[in-house]
């Protein structure tokens, strides 16, 4: 992956363009700048990880850096604060959609430039890993005349792809559908998109007051951010208007209470809120080179337990010519609640956690670990990869106490869990292997 350019003879013009059309080549979503005392270091984001790609001498670093703030619109009399600007070019017939973000460091000017794709939401929900149990139901939940379905993640999950993907369904001649972004990151025929400006007093709840009176059909809110968007944008589904948007928390059980906790009132939420989306990425295993292997014991243990079913064989990375340690791409696991009258009175009354979470995670609803787990026995990816962004507590609770401890090492199995997770990995998610 690592690449040598010869600085010396080649224009910085030509070096920068060269590394932007290759990153994009390479299905990178980001290129990281990083400064030191001597050198830039370059590294590219490739399904999810940051690998090293290039070094650029002290003699170049500051022209490099120069020519990307002056295609990205940016002052480059301006060192001392962060700056964001976009490149929105063509390089050698390639046209491209690019964020770049500038932030003062001790050793310079860090640089990260982001690379949009958003050719997966012209292609259909069906393209986005949703299960042949989750399709229907999210089909289901966007045909609904209102409410509020939330997607929900971390940041670099995927959610933006999913909603684009159905205002793409939403989006006729029979609707009226306004979105509120920031910024606005795809802009779509026959939708009417704003772009939010705080310095300017256009902030979220502001611009949703406006389109209330837009008379529309659907509206898209980039982001639940705050107290007062939460509320607006739930008064909004309940007087007939269907919203879309996005909200940072784990899993659905999550979400219910994040919203509630900025002050929603429970009566609203629950009649309000029609469905949650919940979603996290993982790298996809390569078709080419990906081998089948028995499983181990703690292995077939975690199948049992989430699953109910008895597993001998998982497929694990290999590593080709077509592909980086033997993943390809990334594929979303996915949660996806339908809110019923059950879920709804639970909300409105105030029923216990413990309570809620049954009601949640009842038979119709797999969790983010059983829809993982189902796409590793097809193949798509690998157990290691499920256990590493799996918040295992947040999808558990503490009720399923089988499952949790056959998950972090309750089987006699410590030294074959070692080889299989990271240690360090295991670490960041606060769960200690016994």
């Amino acid at each position: 992956m690592f690449k040598e350019y010869d600085y010396e003879k080649l224009p910085v013009v030509d070096i920068v363009n060269e590394m932007i059309l290759d990153a994009a080549k390479k299905n990178a979503s980001d290129i990281h700048f990083d400064p030191t005392p001597t050198v830039l270091n370059v590294r590219i984001r490739v399904d999810g990880e940051l690998i090293k790609y290039a070094t650029v001498p002290e003699s170049v670093k500051n022209p490099l850096i120069t020519r990307i703030k002056i295609i990205s619109g940016m002052n480059i009399t301006e060192s001392r604060l962060p700056q964001d600007g976009a490149i929105k070019n063509v390089i050698k017939d390639d046209g491209l959609d690019l964020r770049v973000s500038t932030l003062p460091t001790v050793y310079g000017e860090k640089v990260v430039i982001r690379i949009l794709d958003y050719s997966m939401s012209t292609e259909g929900l069906e393209t986005l890993g949703f299960s042949p149990k989750n399709l229907p139901k999210v089909q289901k939940l966007i045909q609904e005349p209102n409410g509020i379905i939330l997607i929900t993640g971390a940041t670099g999950t995927g959610k933006s792809t999913t909603v684009y993907s159905m205002l793409q369904i939403l989006n006729t001649t029979e609707r009226n559908i306004i979105t509120v972004e920031d910024p606005v990151e795809m802009k779509l025929a026959g939708i009417n998109q704003v772009q939010t400006m705080s310095d300017i007093g256009l902030t979220f709840a502001n611009a949703l007051r406006s389109i209330l009176r837009q008379d529309p059909n659907v509206i898209m809110i980039g982001e639940i951010r705050d107290d007062e968007t939460a509320r607006i944008a739930v008064r909004a589904s309940i007087t007939g208007h269907l919203v879309l948007s996005t909200i940072h928390t784990n899993n659905s059980l999550n979400t219910i209470e994040r919203l509630l906790d900025m002050d929603v009132e429970r009566y609203l939420l629950g009649s309000a809120l029609t469905g949650v989306i919940s979603q996290r990425l993982v790298k996809k295993l390569c078709p080419k080179c990906r081998t089948s292997r028995p499983a181990t014991p703690y292995e077939k243990n975690v199948f049992k337990e989430v699953l109910g079913m008895d597993i001998t064989d998982i497929y694990a990375p290999v590593g080709c010519s077509e592909c980086y340690q033997g993943y390809k791409g990334r594929i979303a696991i996915q949660e996806v609640l339908e809110i019923n009258q059950d879920i709804r009175d639970a909300i409105t009354n105030n029923i216990r956690k413990d309570e809620l979470r049954k009601l949640v995670y009842d038979k119709d609803t797999a969790t983010l670990l059983e829809d993982g787990l189902t796409k590793v026995i097809e193949g798509l990816t690998s157990f290691e990869e499920i256990l590493r962004v799996i918040d295992i507590e947040d999808d558990l609770g503490n009720e399923d106490v089988n499952i949790k401890n056959a998950l972090i090492g309750k089987t006699n199995e410590k030294e074959t869990t070692n080889q299989i997770v990271n240690k360090e990995e295991i670490k960041d998610k606060d769960i200690e292997l016994l």
